[in-house]
């Protein structure tokens, strides 16, 4: 049976690196953590693993954008690495600060290509509040291409969120309808009983079509704002003591990417 293992990455400011190494451990990966200036010193380094993973905070103290600095290194520097690795068949996921990462390299939503080079079709802009939104939220799921989210036992799930920019606007309404057409949308803000909702607070940040996440055309490349490695164990659920909650929400997302590399690669 294959060894799943999952390449943590870590920058200045990255906070949620071991919650989201936990999470992957508790799914059945083996898990390394590194620092961006470790897989520069050794950019073959990331082949040896099967899944890539962008966890949240905030990367260089999203001084001139959340996720623009790191997005920059990544362009310039590791791009090709990259590439192989997607062409390779392996996993990405970037949560929060890593969905912006993903954003502004262009590897999400990954509709099109320049000599090699991703191009930026959306962004995550400043919440329509205008400020830090940390709450929990409900969360539809869309997508039946995206190797994350194929086995929820649940399509109604509930999650944290934690950020300032998590707006997500494409650059234009046809880049908006290719993704949808593509079954690219894999959450979106909803209210408890599954309606889509762009009402405050329950779209936390006035997200164009209420989306939360997305992935590429592949379905192997997903970027979420909610953060599945603070749901791991029952007892993270805000009503823990007074529901009945038997499996945290935000494992089966995590369980999914390991099983498929295990059946997969």
């Amino acid at each position: 049976m294959q060894n799943v293992k999952a390449f943590v990455l870590r920058a200045p400011g990255t906070n949620c690196d071991y919650e989201t190494s936990v999470a992957f451990q508790k799914a059945g990966a083996q898990t390394d953590s590194f620092h961006i200036n470790q897989w520069l010193d050794s950019k073959s380094l990331i082949h040896q693993y099967q899944i890539l993973v962008i966890p949240g905070g905030f990367t260089y103290g999203d001084d001139i954008g959340a996720g623009t600095v790191l997005a920059n290194e990544i362009t310039q520097r590791l791009i090709g690495e990259i590439n192989k690795f997607i062409s390779d068949g392996k996993l990405i996921i970037g949560i929060c600060n890593g969905f912006q990462m993903l954003v502004k390299t262009g590897l999400l939503p990954g509709l099109s290509k320049n000599a090699g080079q991703p191009i930026t079709e959306a962004i995550l802009f400043t919440n329509d509040s205008a400020r830090y939104e940390d709450r929990w939220v409900y969360l539809r799921n869309y997508s039946n291409k995206c190797v994350f989210t194929k086995n929820m036992p649940k399509n109604i799930i509930y999650l944290p969120v934690a950020h300032g920019e998590g707006k997500f606007i494409t650059k234009d309404k046809d880049t908006l309808k290719k993704i949808n057409a593509n079954n690219q949308v894999v959450f979106r803000y909803c209210d408890a009983k599954g309606k889509p909702t762009s009402r405050y607070p329950l779209n936390p940040n006035g997200a164009m079509d209420n989306i939360a996440a997305i992935c590429d055309t592949t379905g192997r490349i997903m970027g979420m704002m909610p953060h599945p490695e603070r749901f791991q164990d029952v007892v993270n659920h805000p009503r823990w003591t007074r529901e009945k909650i038997n499996n945290p929400d935000g494992m089966s997302i995590f369980q999914n990417a390991v099983d498929y590399v295990k059946n997969n690669l």
